[in-house]
């Protein structure tokens, strides 16, 4: 990004008078004031934080000018500041008129799960053909999302972007903000039930990311969810499937599943074999979802092959690691619901060990009133000749744990803990992890699962 005030000005109406500093050069855009470059935009958002309380650290942090809330006390008069109404609506504004001045193609992820790895393999197969930004870590809302495109460089031609949801409404501001050229949806799953109620109503809420489809564009879609097939029957935009049934556009044909990487091929590519270096077989529709981007880009197989074979993955998704006592580690501890946990466990049961496997699985956050019944399902997915102990920590996984006890083949393996003794639970851990173990960490991440890893691989 590279910007003079006046036409950051311009473009969110700025309210004050700012033709003294109108030739200042912005060079990048935050929130955080611990997180500016120099040469920052710094936008102060009135939060459980008031951002303007930060304008301090924010000048010493690089910022070099800041939006400030029109009517907010304590405005600099020696630094310069655009008075907009609301500092977020201003940093969306913003975003959407770099957006069109630049004018990548755009590619908007989102998914009950899946999301991260999808945008990754996506970004991953159109990185060599053309200036390539995605999403980083978790900026997936209405402020990530801006701060994304803010960001990209003014070169940048396709923009792949994770967006996330928790309420209605919140995907049809989002794609209408970014205007995307593909849509893909991973998948219906229980993510977020608590505030939507029943799947019906999060597959009414993930169809919101074709409100703002180009009308050209395309909606990339699990075609095996009947309630995804229902809701895109009248949608003007052409759409692509993916999925396990052979009445998808693409699907797999053979699959073979390893500890740490997965072959398949597809009934598009038959002389084609591609290499995933990730657990699970569910990863495979991730890749269709990605690689019905590239054909749509018209990327050749071979390229495509090579991408995926190579992928790099965001941090603490399905990510080997190894511990202190050299014990293997599976960490997927940012985010879970119930599908994506019993998948990651039937595929862990399947990783080749010499000692034992250990599941360490932590509540499983914003499933409402149905979350005993949806954490107690989870030993369905839990093989007690293939898992031999199971730590479970937080309140709700405590209905797991009382399901798994009705099952005498699990007496004396199973290890409860109340949130607030996980320290007793890593204790037990370590004293339990041998060099010859394989250990799954999965949860929430509200509930900081990443405190054991690091304990596990002994780092402060």
């Amino acid at each position: 990004m590279k910007m003079q005030l006046a036409e950051i000005a311009q473009a969110v109406a700025a309210e004050n008078d700012y033709s003294r500093w109108q030739d200042l050069e912005i060079t990048s855009v935050h929130f955080d004031s611990r997180k500016l470059k120099a040469g920052a935009l710094f936008v102060p958002l009135v939060a459980a934080n008031d951002g303007h309380d930060y304008i301090g650290n924010a000048q010493q942090n690089g910022a070099v000018a800041a939006f400030w809330q029109l009517g907010h006390p304590g405005k600099p008069t020696d630094f310069p500041v655009l008075e907009v109404r609301d500092p977020l609506k201003a940093l969306q504004q913003l975003a959407k008129y770099y957006l069109n001045k630049v004018d990548p193609r755009v590619i908007a992820i989102t998914g009950s799960d899946g999301k991260t790895t999808t945008k990754d393999m996506t970004a991953a197969i159109l990185a060599p053909h053309s200036n390539v930004v995605k999403t980083q870590g978790n900026f997936n809302n209405e402020i990530g999302v801006p701060i994304t495109i803010l960001n990209m460089s003014t070169n940048t031609e396709t923009l792949v972007i994770e967006m996330g949801m928790d309420r209605p409404g919140q995907l049809d501001f989002l794609s209408r903000l970014v205007a995307p050229d593909v849509a893909i949806i991973t998948m219906i799953g229980e993510a977020h039930i608590e505030f939507f109620g029943t799947r019906d109503k999060i597959a009414d809420a993930k169809m919101e990311i074709t409100h703002g489809l180009k009308e050209d564009g395309v909606l990339i879609y699990d075609g095996d969810e009947p309630l995804l097939r229902e809701r895109t029957a009248d949608l003007a935009q052409r759409t692509k499937t993916f999925g396990q049934q052979d009445n998808n556009d693409l699907y797999p044909t053979e699959v073979t599943a390893g500890s740490k990487q997965i072959d398949f091929k597809l009934n598009q590519y038959p002389d084609t074999e591609f290499n995933l270096p990730l657990l699970g077989v569910y990863n495979v529709n991730n890749a269709m979802a990605a690689l019905t981007v590239g054909s749509l880009f018209q990327i050749q197989p071979q390229q495509m092959q090579a991408a995926l074979a190579n992928l790099q993955l965001t941090k603490n998704r399905t990510q080997w690691l190894t511990g202190a006592q050299g014990e293997q580690i599976l960490s997927d501890v940012y985010n879970a619901n119930p599908t994506a946990m019993m998948a990651v466990l039937r595929a862990f049961a399947a990783v080749p060990v010499k000692g034992q496997r250990i599941a360490v699985l932590g509540d499983m956050l914003e499933l409402g009133e149905q979350a005993p019944a949806l954490h107690a399902g989870i030993a369905t997915a839990i093989d007690p000749t293939k898992i031999e102990q199971v730590y479970l920590l937080g309140p709700i996984m405590q209905a797991l744990a009382t399901e798994l006890a009705r099952n005498p083949a699990f007496k004396g393996h199973v290890h409860y803990y109340p949130l607030n003794k996980k320290l007793t639970l890593i204790t037990d851990l370590l004293a339990t992890v041998t060099v010859d173990d394989a250990v799954l960490l999965k949860a929430s991440n509200g509930l900081h699962l990443d405190e054991v890893l690091r304990a596990l691989q002994n780092k402060d």
